[in-house]
């Protein structure tokens, strides 16, 4: 395209401003964006950062943070989702817009509940650390310029004057170790916690603050000004959601699952019935597992574990003809006549396939839509495990499933952090026998449909071992755990685990 001379100067002033706009590729996130947005463009962008932000989450528990591993997975995702990754990157206006962006949305979206900010605000930390620690020095004294953090690194002549007294006031610098580290001069105000314990040297009214402590001050300070600002939006919210176009996504974006769309049935018609007891076993995530067995049990569900249950079992292929034999013939060996469940259950069934009411074909249910809706009371065997178990009753689960003693301490470990799906997929990799899985585990449709891939040969079973032959796992604070015995996968091979199934789900 030709452009005038005249034109030319136009988009040039237009890229000046641009520059200006986001000088740096980092930011603290202090003023909201102020432009016009598509509604495409709105939720595109959400659902980007909401990968990313699942992506940083699952990283984080599962490498160590400061290691290669973590910073090459991590900077990929950031480049495939178009964000800034590189802090020397000249021509990324659109990436850091599409920063700037997102990050307000994902706010307003995860301001709405305790639980919802906690999240938010660990996973945009985390974040942040990683591109912090990616700058170079002179850019970050550059971006502590720009958030109003001025702290001076300072020169070599001063750090060798102050070296033995640095020495001595930072815990665990030896004098080498001074001379070849970074010290800052930081107002006492900003280091009072370093001062309290005793952890920098102290003069004239300034703090020498080695450059491992400086990251702790600059995330300390973001996460003071995160944190207060969630709060504040969260007041705001009764405005926002009387906006009837933006109502409906945030609702859609805290909840959101952001995986293949498992209403589309491929697999329709491929699993009998005779299939569902055995591959509950081998392939049905945990919260299915349950309400499999509670449905065996007492040959019923409330309306909460039907509509989990039934869209999971729609979800991996079961036709609605399959569909309704299956909960008539579960329902009739209890309290339930044929008749009864003709006129009160059936409808339902059928209304979950698109054949009743509004038509609506339903989408099986993902991970965040069973954790964050609808908890389970009194009776009730739907949602997710490892939320709305107790943990002393979700271990002894986990133990009559045969889950190594080793595993079960890494889940619960998990499930303390909150960390319910990372504990889900743990869960995963201890059935099925493998070290990583290699995805992020967001749908109980895409824990089965991984599951069988495994168990067909089509993805590859990778299984570390120690000298003594015992399954090395990493837990939640970055360690390797060595087992005390050997775990038996309840997967070993299909024919074994079909052994006696028929016998055990027919013994009601």
């Amino acid at each position: 395209m030709q452009f005038s001379s005249r034109e030319r100067q136009k988009h040039a002033r237009l890229a000046g401003d641009r520059r200006e706009q986001y000088p740096h590729s980092l930011q603290f996130y202090l003023e909201p964006p102020t432009e016009s947005i598509s509604l495409a463009e709105f939720e595109s962008f959400a659902i980007d950062r909401l990968k990313l932000l699942k992506v940083v989450e699952n990283l984080g528990v599962s490498y160590v943070r400061v290691t290669e591993a973590y910073k090459t997975k991590l900077e990929a995702e950031l480049r495939r989702l178009k964000f800034p990754y590189r802090a020397l990157a000249e021509d990324d206006y659109e990436a850091r817009r599409k920063d700037h962006i997102s990050h307000f949305i994902l706010r307003l979206a995860y301001c709405q509940s305790e639980d919802l900010r906690r999240w938010f605000l660990q996973q945009e930390m985390d974040l942040f650390r990683y591109r912090f620690n990616e700058l170079s020095d002179s850019l970050m004294q550059k971006f502590l310029e720009y958030v109003n953090l001025p702290f001076e690194a300072i020169d070599e002549d001063l750090k060798n004057e102050l070296a033995n007294e640095l020495c001595t006031s930072t815990p665990g610098y030896s004098l080498p170790k001074v001379k070849e580290q970074m010290f800052y001069k930081v107002g006492l105000a900003d280091a009072v916690d370093l001062f309290r314990a005793r952890r920098v040297f102290i003069k004239d009214g300034f703090a020498y603050v080695p450059f491992k402590e400086i990251v702790v001050i600059v995330l300390n300070n973001y996460r003071t000004k995160l944190s207060k600002a969630l709060a504040l939006t969260a007041r705001s919210l009764p405005s926002i959601q009387s906006d009837e176009r933006l109502q409906p996504l945030l609702s859609h974006l805290s909840h959101s699952y952001v995986g293949p769309d498992y209403s589309i049935q491929k697999n329709t018609g491929k699993v009998s019935l005779e299939q569902i007891d055995a591959l509950s076993v081998k392939s049905f995530p945990l919260c299915m597992r349950q309400l499999h067995r509670a449905l065996r049990d007492s040959h019923h569900l409330r309306h909460g574990g039907r509509m989990q249950y039934g869209l999971f079992l729609k979800g991996i292929g079961l036709t609605l003809e399959q569909a309704l034999e299956f909960w008539k013939k579960e329902f009739i060996r209890g309290k339930v006549d044929a008749d009864k469940f003709d006129k009160g259950y059936a409808y339902s069934i059928r209304h979950n396939y698109g054949k009743e009411g509004k038509r609506t074909d339903y989408t099986p249910y993902s991970c965040m839509k069973i954790i964050m809706s609808n908890p389970p009371s009194q009776g009730d065997y739907h949602g997710c495990p490892f939320r709305h178990s107790d943990p002393e009753l979700l271990k002894q689960k986990l133990q009559s499933y045969k889950v190594p003693p080793s595993g079960i301490t890494q889940i619960l470990e998990l499930v303390k952090g909150m960390h319910y799906q990372l504990a889900c997929q743990k869960y995963f990799e201890l059935m099925h026998d493998v070290d990583d899985i290699g995805f992020s585990l967001n749908h109980p449709n895409q824990y089965f449909t991984e599951s069988q891939k495994l168990l067909s040969g089509g993805r590859e079973l990778k299984k570390e071992f120690n000298n003594s032959g015992n399954f090395q796992q990493k837990n939640t604070s970055q360690e390797s755990i060595n087992s005390s015995s050997t775990p038996t996968s309840s997967n070993a091979t299909a024919d074994t685990e079909l052994e006696g199934l028929e016998a055990y789900f027919t013994e009601d």
